[in-house]
């Protein structure tokens, strides 16, 4: 039975690992910061922590940790021209500066098993470029290179990779997703032809996180309909 911590599992994509890792058979630890966690699961521990303002308590986890998953984020779309230097600064501290945060909290803990791995999340305007996504890309842009980075310095212990998905359907994308004619016609900018569920990531990080992905560290995987890929 292993323990893993999950930065955000109160909604979205971060629940649906929270419930995909219980239903494997592991102990869950998982934070929330205004949406609170129904604990109902004696493999699930919950715990508020504001990734803005406060550290992890360490006291609140194990004497060791299989694995850390950070899935705090946001999209904003707007032009360029409109955001302030604080709203980049704002998203950073949210997007990356709280990954760093956890991951550093946690390092100890990881550090005790023979393995262990660190699941991000970036987004697929990272590679693709896409016009009024310069906050979100900065910020996922960052945390990609981080992701190479770590990777390299925590080998062969830590294995650290990052899901960079396309429009998903969570409750970070409802205004995008907020008619079914909206989801109709970005399903079909997907060569798959419809939108990713939390499901669909829930599966990517559960499988970055065990030892079925033992050979797989400092990539980026694109969960992503074929959106960064191919062309049909």
């Amino acid at each position: 039975m292993k323990r893993y911590l999950v930065v955000g599992g109160a909604t979205g994509t971060g629940k649906a690992i929270v419930d995909g890792l219980i239903k494997e058979g592991n102990i869950v630890y998982a934070t929330y910061n205004s949406t609170k966690i129904d604990q109902t699961h004696p493999n699930l521990q919950v715990f508020k922590h504001d990734v803005m303002t406060d550290e992890i308590d360490r006291q609140r986890l194990p004497v060791t940790l299989d694995g850390l998953v950070y899935c705090p984020g946001s999209i904003v779309l707007k032009p360029f021209r409109t955001f302030s230097s604080k709203q980049f600064e704002e998203d950073f501290r949210l997007q990356v500066s709280g990954a760093i945060n956890a991951i550093q909290s946690c390092l100890p803990l990881l550090k005790k098993v023979e393995q262990s791995s660190i699941v991000l999340f970036s987004t697929v305007a990272v590679q693709m470029g896409y016009a009024f996504h310069s906050l979100v890309s900065s910020s996922k842009g960052a945390l990609e290179g981080l992701t190479r980075s770590l990777a390299a310095e925590f080998a062969p212990n830590i294995r650290v990779n990052a899901i960079a998905p396309s429009l998903t359907n969570t409750p970070l994308a409802q205004k995008l997703l907020s008619t079914e004619e909206r989801i109709n016609a970005n399903a079909e900018r997907h060569p798959l032809k419809r939108i990713g569920t939390t499901k669909d990531l829930a599966a990517a990080a559960c499988y970055l996180l065990n030892e079925r992905s033992s050979w797989v560290t400092g990539q980026i995987m694109h969960v992503d309909g074929g959106m960064s890929s191919i062309k049909i």
